[in-house]
């Protein structure tokens, strides 16, 4: 049992590092747009995960964003 703390203990903090990053990310492909080095490439990948979640893709956002507010909590 004490590997598995040690392994969900690793993935948290190698979420809290990357969330941000991914964040600043879309954040800067949507201001500069998809052709901006490595921001453009999470910015369209995220754009391909969302239309392939359906036509809603606003509603699959907003669904992942509650997701994300529960797992964190």
């Amino acid at each position: 049992m004490e590997y598995l703390t040690k392994i969900t203990e690793f993935f948290n903090k190698l979420v809290q590092v990357l969330l941000p990053v991914v964040s600043v990310s879309v954040l800067l492909g949507i201001i500069f747009g998809p052709e901006t080095a490595f921001v453009g490439d999470v910015y369209v990948n995220l754009a391909n995960i969302l239309s392939i979640l359906g036509e809603d893709a606003l509603l699959a956002l907003i669904s992942i964003v509650i997701i994300l507010a529960f797992l964190k909590k």
